[in-house]
């Protein structure tokens, strides 16, 4: 448990130093921008292609291939409950595609592997990365349309579920490096050391650079203006509560080994994604909601650990 705590520190660490510098006026609101492009074009696919090649071989994956359907149906379920729930509170329409993103994905691989890892070790690894294809799917794709649908700025270009837009979709530099390193892993296609290397660089930007954006936003935004509203409640309620439910009773209906199961309900419990803000901010969404809910997705969670961990064992 421990270590999972240390982990939230590091987070803790991170936003609190982009804040710091904000602070300080060595970033801006064009340092956002910045960050937010390096991350989502250039340190994000580098980071996709090696979560694929380096965490999975061929064989484990065909083996473990079917174990993808309990949360593949999961994922879909707790998406149809966010639409239901987003009506029903009436989350405003300006936000709800934020809403119902972070509601239904998890943060599977910054905050999902060390804490898998903490909890159960390496045996965890596979089913950590089932899950984590998954969630990946489902955010780079729909995630992004619904985030995109939120815009109300006229220059935006929206995001349509047309062949043409999906097939932008999955031509986004994010998906492009999951589907290649997809591909890569697949084919068993040799290692170069050198091009791993330069990949291994630019992955580690993904974090620190998207920790950085959340603390300058809550530094233009102000510390003081952080308010728990019902639809931050809802999402954390979502995030730690709906979706581990979903998959622990669809669990009676679709049978996975209990390590599996275990892991799964872990990655269902995670904080929302890292790159909520960064995307909101690409699609000029609600970047103040959606934040704010971030942070708190990450405060409460250090309450839910230990609480996972009991009911886990």
């Amino acid at each position: 448990m421990l270590e999972s705590y240390l982990n939230i520190l590091v987070v803790f660490g991170l936003v609190f130093t982009g804040y710091w510098l904000s602070h300080h006026q060595m970033f801006d609101e064009k340092t956002i921008g910045l960050f937010s492009k390096l991350v989502l074009t250039v340190a994000l696919p580098f980071n996709m292609f090696l979560n694929m090649t380096e965490k999975f071989n061929r064989e484990e994956f065909l083996s473990l291939f079917q174990g993808m359907l309990l949360p593949a149906v999961s994922i879909i379920v707790t998406f149809i409950v966010s639409i239901i729930y987003a009506k029903i509170t009436r989350v405003p329409m300006n936000r709800r595609g934020v809403f119902q993103t972070m509601f239904t994905a998890s943060n599977t691989i910054f905050m999902g592997l060390p804490i898998n890892l903490a909890i159960f070790g390496e045996v965890s690894v596979p089913y950590v990365l089932l899950y984590y294809i998954c969630n990946t799917t489902f955010f780079w794709t729909m995630g992004i349309y619904l985030i995109s649908s939120d815009s109300q700025d006229p220059t935006i270009e929206k995001v349509k579920m047309t062949p043409i837009g999906v097939f932008k979709l999955l031509m986004s530099p994010a998906m492009l490096g999951f589907i290649i390193g997809l591909i890569w892993m697949l084919l068993e296609l040799p290692e170069f050391a050198v091009l791993t290397k330069y990949a291994t660089h630019l992955s580690g930007l993904t974090t620190p650079l998207s920790m950085f954006v959340i603390g300058m936003i809550l530094y233009q935004t102000g510390i003081k203006n952080l308010r728990m509203t019902k639809d931050t409640m809802g999402i954390l309620l979502g995030r730690y509560v709906i979706s581990p439910l979903i998959v622990i009773l669809l669990s009676y209906i679709i049978k996975v080994p209990d390590m599996m199961l275990k892991v799964f309900i872990i990655q269902a419990a995670m904080p929302a994604q890292n790159s909520m803000p960064i995307i909101a901010e690409q699609y000029k969404a609600d970047v103040e909601f959606t934040t704010t809910t971030q942070a708190y997705t990450f405060i409460v969670y250090l309450f839910v650990i230990p609480l996972l961990i009991f009911l886990v064992n």
